[in-house]
């Protein structure tokens, strides 16, 4: 099987997922966003995550690592955006959360499952988890003033992560009846996350989508370069760099919108920049597993 055709298997369920939630809803049907939305992240992810950590065969090193290049990807992503931004003259509590921040849990989550099976999932949580901490804590207080390290910790998904890892370095399993209950569970997580993507893509009212392309280029431009430097300085393993990578240059997370809409920081323009990034997004990801696929 040539490589175009692997990258078709890998990226044609994500996105025919994601149709599924966007045509649902322009045909008129019902979908509860905020319930599914919390369903999802609440009890579904975090036991994916659970889940994902308890029963991975990566050595805690390899994990180790991967953390620590995730913490510094975007330690740099977030101060190069920070400084761009500032540089010309924009408001930075618009423009940097969604650049920095990008939909590694509907998007990055699935990809990674798709390509690498579940070593790849078991990493992709660990970037998703550094990036939920961040953004719950740095990235709530650059919009609204109201960041907590606190409220981060009660994340459901990051209690998951530190749960997990705590079973992953102590070598423990739950029973075997728990495990399968929770294995069902956690499947239902990403094909919600994945029509709920499309749901909310189909509901955004985007402006000024002209610039928001341009934006959403600089975006995945400036998030591989970073990404890629990172993972080779740590000397990642193929499968944790190819994660690294895919994770943060995902698309504009649609909670980036919903951020922006609740504490009113031009909700419109950042609605541009979710649907102008998710649409590039549908070019460049297979450009980009295409390469990073082994």
């Amino acid at each position: 099987m040539n490589i175009f055709a692997t990258v078709s298997e890998v990226v044609a369920p994500v996105f025919l997922l994601a149709a599924i939630g966007f045509v649902w809803v322009k045909a008129g049907f019902e979908y509860r966003l905020e319930f599914v939305t919390k369903l999802s992240m609440t009890l579904a992810v975090p036991v994916l995550i659970f889940v994902s950590l308890m029963e991975t065969k990566i050595e805690a090193s390899s994990l180790s690592s991967l953390m620590f290049a995730s913490i510094a990807a975007y330690g740099v992503l977030t101060l190069v955006v920070w400084g761009g931004v500032k540089l010309l003259k924009r408001e930075t509590s618009v423009l940097v959360a969604p650049i920095v921040f990008g939909n590694t849990g509907n998007m990055g989550l699935p990809l990674a499952y798709f390509a690498f099976g579940d070593v790849g999932l078991s990493y992709a949580v660990i970037v998703f988890a550094v990036m939920a901490i961040w953004s719950f804590t740095f990235g709530v207080w650059l919009v609204s003033g109201g960041g907590s390290v606190v409220k981060a910790i009660k994340e459901p998904m990051v209690g998951a992560t530190l749960l997990g890892a705590l079973f992953l370095w102590q070598g423990w399993e739950t029973p075997s009846f728990l495990t399968n209950s929770l294995r069902l569970i956690g499947q239902m997580a990403i094909p919600l996350m994945l029509i709920t993507l499309g749901v909310a893509v189909a509901r955004l009212a985007p402006n000024r989508l002209g610039i928001a392309f341009g934006i959403s280029v600089v975006k995945l431009a400036i998030c591989v370069a970073i990404a890629w430097i990172i993972g080779k300085f740590f000397a990642l393993d193929p499968i944790a760099f190819a994660v690294l990578v895919v994770q943060v240059a995902t698309p504009v997370a649609v909670t980036s919108y919903l951020v922006a809409a609740k504490y009113g920081r031009d909700a419109d323009n950042i609605a541009g920049l979710v649907v102008a990034s998710t649409l590039l997004s549908v070019g460049y990801l297979p450009v980009l597993l295409a390469v990073l696929l082994p």
